[in-house]
């Protein structure tokens, strides 16, 4: 037996099962297998109305709440999302650049569960459940990857590829890490950990911020493929050079700032069982 286990009148202790949640809080996502965290997707929009349908289209039924952040887009992309998806939650961003978006429209998530995917149609809903599987079975912040096996992009520039590769290699060197894809914006975390991430900046470098966040707060961080496809319609706002630049200048400034401290899992909700059913 174990040295670890302590015996009492000759008996190993014996640790009571937890309830269940009621079966009323199970939302089924496969045949086989239904949750009890509820899930939000955040989607900031600027100007993609005709990107919607596509992304739309690729998200889950099973999803409790969509929060699309508009950046004061001038076309039609908030009245398409209200169209596709009556129910969704808008966000009129007050600020300005993807960063920002992205921090307010997880300030007004009420799910369990906050994932972020692009409004381009280069991320692919149909991807959530490997997320949302990732966190069940106990990571605290979920990452994709374009270079893990089985994850890959049709859209990535020479340019894009080796600045990743040398931003990606630096953030490793520094902060002892072992990511493989440093700047793409396929992420999903246990949103009882937003003031672990606490997004601070406005640009592109958010991807950047909340990785090297999740890891000096000490979140579990896990890897899954996932495939980047090309932009539908429009052009990218990302500029290689001066967001690149930005970048770099995060990971300098994160090595002096302080982590914040994880927030405990919930005693209703211990590692043991997530709401896994």
């Amino acid at each position: 037996m174990s040295p670890e286990i302590v015996k009492h009148n000759g008996k190993a202790p014996v640790t009571p099962l937890r309830s269940m949640p009621p079966i009323e809080r199970f939302t089924p996502i496969t045949p086989h297998l239904a949750i009890s965290p509820s899930v939000s997707v955040v989607v900031p929009a600027m100007n993609e109305a005709e990107n919607l349908p596509h992304v739309f289209a690729t998200l889950p039924q099973w999803i409790d709440e969509i929060v699309l952040v508009d950046g004061n887009s001038v076309d039609d992309t908030v009245a398409v999302a209200r169209r596709l998806r009556p129910n969704v939650k808008i966000v009129r961003q007050t600020g300005r650049g993807k960063g920002n978006a992205l921090a307010e429209g997880f300030a007004a998530c009420t799910g369990d569960i906050i994932v972020m995917i692009d409004a381009d149609g280069s991320t692919d809903g149909h991807e959530i459940i490997t997320f949302v599987g990732a966190l069940m079975t106990g990571a605290d912040f979920v990452k994709g990857s374009r270079y893990a096996s089985g994850g890959g992009s049709d859209d990535l520039t020479f340019s894009r590829r080796l600045g990743n590769r040398i931003l990606t290699g630096i953030v490793n060197k520094m902060y002892g890490t072992q990511y493989t894809d440093l700047c793409y914006g396929y992420n999903a975390f246990w949103a009882r950990h937003l003031d672990v991430l606490n997004l601070d900046c406005d640009g592109f470098e958010v991807e950047t911020l909340m990785n090297i966040r999740a890891a000096k707060g000490g979140l579990k961080v896990h890897e899954v493929p996932s495939h980047e496809r090309d932009r539908i319609h429009g052009e990218s706002n990302l500029h290689v050079v001066r967001d690149g630049l930005r970048v770099l200048r995060t990971i300098l400034r994160e090595w002096r700032r302080q982590p914040a401290p994880p927030r405990a899992e919930p005693a209703t909700t211990p590692a043991a069982d997530r709401g896994v059913a």
